[in-house]
């Protein structure tokens, strides 16, 4: 029988074929176990493996499930692919991933691991594109072999499949993979007439005329190749998990991506939402020295895949145990800035994690890489695999989240969030057309600019996807320039059935296929927002300038400026000059507010370079809407998550900041209650510095 899943999975990336040494493997399985560790996910690299074509290596395998058994552990196997056989890269080197302009990928050695086959992204096989039908069958007949050989093993727990879920934009013009995207199309279009409507191209006389688009303008035919890009590779990971599923369908399906849906959705395919979809679980890589160490950013996207998610369980995939050294992510920041991880940093990443609703955790090594670009890197363990007083810390976290005592608490999950932040794939794909040229950003600071701004004043928000609207009260739009017809019909409709709607500015300004609408606000937003426009300025190179005033309030803008005409809304505030800048209006049972700028991207911006920001217009934005927070800390440097699980509450407090702070708690507007301190000590009325309190209600 396969491994069960433990309470929480708790362990570290181990077997990565060059490291660790083999003569340290069963001590190493030894101390993890003893120090509350209970799984391990290992990288079976095909081009490791399958050394020869139908030769098979898995001496080094089969010791890791055997290991994982005897000490009672379980295993995640990753399926790499994506690291393909130098042998099969020369005999399909037909299918090799391709530039716009011919140049091949080549085949080298990840930074992660000193093993070749490896591409320069992670949504192929290796080098080669799994469009080729040669490369696709290769492919799943290796998957085919991993997986009959492991199944049922008492060592397994199941498969992470395609790790990162993501790819290069940058490739793949392959003649395999134009061939899909011309099925795709036809798919699509049905007919070369109906093609030549949307795309404006009217001489195609043949299927095969059709190439993929090589530059990068806010057309329809970039829009369709951003979409083929991001169904095709789901498509190939799709077909991955159905291979393993119908060898081993005990086995748990499991994937990770980078948290990237907020910034690489567009451009590498980082859509959480349709990856967690695809499997039993989900999780992400997050990692302080990559991604920065601000207590916003440490909650950003544990709460980010739970959206994505669900309510399926979901990991900490990949969390930092260790230092990082001379990569381009650290250089200039602080010592302190995450670069050499602390015990303490390792203490408050997982409990902002757990905080936030995972429940799996694993340290992206175990122990450091003796060898290549990030040798030393991230480990708890020592480089000889000794304990240190990082790992001593993670064994006290897992052994904690492990304990029977906290099953109930294990066993719940985050509340539902104050406010929504609206997620829009389609909003992102054509920002990153129309900006790409000027290099703006103005999407991916939006959107942070606005989950920091709630984060900062203690109001929970959830990101939604706009599929799940329905499911929200309140709805924040902090940059939805773009937006198809279908979903403004049921953003209309919500709102008339109750929901309380903000949005800045340009709401569905670019509808379907990217064309401007005529009427602004577009397809019939007008009458929802109670307003038609006025004058539109698109220039955020100089957004800065953007000056409004709301009540008695002086804010500054961001992105883009659209100006308004009432037709039944009420005028809140005005630009400097006069011109409308913020209105309310009521649209059936619901109410909308409307800004005028993108405020979001504006606060990112001076908060980054260490101004105030736009904090008065949310905190307008929380008493339009009537938010009251349902935790309340009485301190804005604590950050509390309410957790559910049955008819039992559980509050998660964590500080981030060096010293100790004082907490006066109300839940829903009442007095803390507190039933058992699970973690801390409830009576102090404080949270240690950079630690967390854990309360049974």
């Amino acid at each position: 029988m396969p491994a069960k899943l433990p309470q929480v999975p708790y362990g570290a990336v181990y077997y990565r074929k060059s490291n660790p040494p083999r003569e340290d493997w069963e001590r190493d399985y030894g101390i993890a176990s003893s120090d509350g560790l209970n799984t391990f996910r290992h990288w079976f690299m095909w081009s490791a493996i399958e050394r020869a074509p139908g030769k098979y290596d898995w001496d080094e395998c089969d010791r890791q499930l055997d290991l994982a058994a005897e000490n009672g552990m379980a295993t995640v196997i990753a399926e790499f692919t994506m690291a393909s056989p130098d042998w099969l890269q020369r005999k399909l080197d037909f299918a090799r991933m391709r530039k716009a302009d011919g140049t091949p990928m080549a085949s080298q050695l990840s930074p992660s691991v000193a093993v070749g086959g490896f591409g320069e992204s992670l949504g192929g096989a290796g080098p080669l594109t799994l469009n080729a039908p040669e490369v696709h069958e290769a492919v799943m007949g290796f998957l085919t072999e991993m997986t009959t050989r492991y199944r049922g093993h008492p060592g397994l727990l199941g498969y992470d499949v395609n790790n990162e879920v993501n790819y290069s934009p940058e490739y793949d013009f392959s003649a395999p993979t134009a061939a899909a995207f011309r099925v795709w199309i036809r798919e699509k279009y049905g007919s070369l007439d109906a093609l030549a409507k949307v795309w404006h191209r009217y001489s195609y006389a043949e299927w095969d005329d059709i190439m993929p688009p090589q530059q990068i303008q806010p057309y329809a035919e970039c829009l369709d190749w951003l979409k083929f890009r991001e169904d095709n590779f789901y498509g190939h990971v799709q077909d991955k998990i159905d291979v393993i599923r119908a060898v081993d369908p005990e086995a748990t399906i499991i994937s990770h991506g980078i948290a990237g849906a907020v910034t690489a959705l567009a451009g590498h395919g980082c859509n959480d939402w349709r990856a967690a979809e695809q499997v039993e679980i989900y999780g992400y890589t997050w990692i302080g020295a990559r991604k920065g160490n601000q207590p916003w950013r440490n909650f950003f996207a544990g709460d980010l895949v739970r959206g994505a998610a669900r309510g399926k369980p979901f990991w900490h995939a990949e969390r930092q145990g260790g230092p990082l050294w001379m990569q381009p992510q650290v250089l200039g920041r602080d010592k302190e800035d995450a670069r050499v991880a602390t015990p303490e940093d390792i203490r408050l990443w997982s409990m902002a994690s757990f905080a936030a609703g995972a429940r799996g955790m694993m340290n992206l090594r175990y122990r450091p890489l003796l060898n290549g670009p990030l040798f030393g890197a991230f480990g708890a363990y020592g480089m000889d695999g000794s304990r240190t007083p990082r790992s001593e810390m993670q064994a006290s976290v897992g052994r904690w989240v492990n304990a029977p005592e906290q099953t109930a608490c294990m066993a719940a999950s985050p509340v539902r969030g104050d406010i929504g932040l609206l997620m829009i794939p389609e909003a992102q794909r054509f920002d990153l057309l129309l900006s790409s040229q000027g290099d703006f950003k103005t999407y991916q600071d939006a959107m942070w600019g606005a989950y920091r701004a709630f984060f900062d004043m203690g109001v929970q928000a959830d990101w939604v996807h706009d599929a799940d609207i329905e499911k929200y009260d309140i709805i924040y739009a902090p940059y939805p320039i773009m937006m198809p017809a279908e979903l403004a019909a049921r953003l209309a409709k919500w709102v008339e059935g109750g929901g309380k709607l903000i949005s800045e500015a340009c709401p569905g300004y670019f509808g379907d296929d990217g064309r401007v609408g005529v009427q602004q606000p577009n397809n019939g937003l007008d009458t929802v927002f109670g307003v038609v426009e006025d004058e539109v300025e698109f220039m955020p190179d100089i957004g800065d300038r953007i000056r409004l005033s709301l009540d008695d309030a002086a804010l500054r803008g961001g992105g883009f400026l659209q100006s308004y005409t009432p037709t039944s809304a009420k005028v809140l505030g005005y630009f400097d000059g006069g011109r409308v800048a913020v209105t309310t209006s009521p649209h059936g049972k619901g109410r909308t507010l409307l800004v005028g700028t993108h405020m979001s991207a504006g606060h990112f911006r001076d908060l980054e370079s260490g101004d105030t920001g736009a904090t008065a217009w949310f905190e307008a934005c929380v008493k339009w809407a009537g938010i009251k927070p349902s935790v309340q800390t009485g301190n804005l440097a604590v950050q509390g998550r309410l957790q559910q699980g049955g008819d039992k509450q559980f509050l998660w407090l964590i500080n981030p900041t060096a010293e100790a702070q004082q907490i006066s708690v109300l839940i829903d507007g009442a007095p803390l209650v507190v039933r058992e301190a699970l973690w801390g000590d409830a009576a102090a009325n404080q949270v240690p510095a950079r630690d967390a309190l854990v309360l049974a209600l």
